[in-house]
């Protein structure tokens, strides 16, 4: 059942977006060769409780960190750790929820560290222009899976695959909501959109093969062929006019 939010709710909802998209902003400044990922962790936490807030992804459904941190042909939900440093070259995907007396905000963005690919610096781009173009949609009347294709056709002209295990979702009191938006699929299908759903769109894409598999710690995915991958997401609102973005 898709929750249609009340302003009150999207008002606690845009507090939580505010803090996310700051946090993520300045994690920008971390990315640097030698900064272990546990730092990124730290960094979040604090941030966070300095806000008044705390970070819904730590212990959901048994998840040990505050931040999702994943690196290169990692998709999402890398683990943070002592042990992971990042190195000129990587390009590193940031995905936090932050929750606010009990309502969530949910944002995703790919950095790279110190000098990157071509290809690679790419593909980050990629990413953000597919979430702007499925936004174009993110409007009362259209259907949902005008989002999903808008996403679609940006990543595969761009010669690039949208993932295929992990979607898109409403987001609320809950971390995932319905309804699930896929980044691919015709035009035209599922719910027609109305003020006040609040969805959290996220184009996940990567180089090569969109098949992933999931590592020993039963959470890290990758691409099985090694493909780079990138991650770009924010939480918005549908409106009577435009799209609003909490988290930017």
């Amino acid at each position: 059942m898709i929750i249609i939010k009340s302003r009150q709710e999207i008002e606690l909802m845009r507090e939580a977006g505010k803090v996310t998209g700051q946090i993520l902003r300045d994690l920008e400044g971390l990315m640097r060769p030698g900064v272990a990922t546990i730092e990124i962790d730290r960094f979040v936490e604090r941030a966070v409780k300095a806000a008044g807030m705390s970070a819904s992804e730590k212990g959901y459904c048994g998840y040990p960190a505050s931040i999702c941190v994943s690196i290169n042909e990692e998709v999402v939900h890398g683990i943070p750790s002592k042990k992971r440093i990042l190195r000129e070259g990587d390009i590193v995907s940031l995905d936090l929820v932050v929750e606010n007396h009990g309502y969530m905000a949910d944002a995703a963005r790919t950095y790279g560290v110190g000098q990157i690919s071509p290809d690679a610096r790419r593909l980050i781009e990629t990413a953000k222009e597919a979430f702007f173009n499925g936004i174009a949609f993110a409007k009362e009347g259209y259907r949902l899976s005008d989002i999903s294709n808008a996403v679609q056709k940006t990543v595969e002209g761009e010669g690039f695959a949208v993932i295929r295990d992990f979607v898109g979702h409403g987001i609320g009191s809950s971390m995932h909501e319905d309804p699930q938006i896929p980044n691919y699929g015709k035009p035209g299908k599922g719910p027609r959109l109305q003020q006040g759903m609040v969805l959290a769109i996220e184009p996940m894409i990567c180089q090569g093969s969109y098949e992933i598999d999931v590592l020993t710690d039963d959470w890290t995915a990758v691409t099985v062929d090694g493909g780079l991958a990138a991650h770009y997401e924010n939480t918005v609102v549908i409106t009577d006019g435009e799209p609003e973005l909490l988290t930017l």
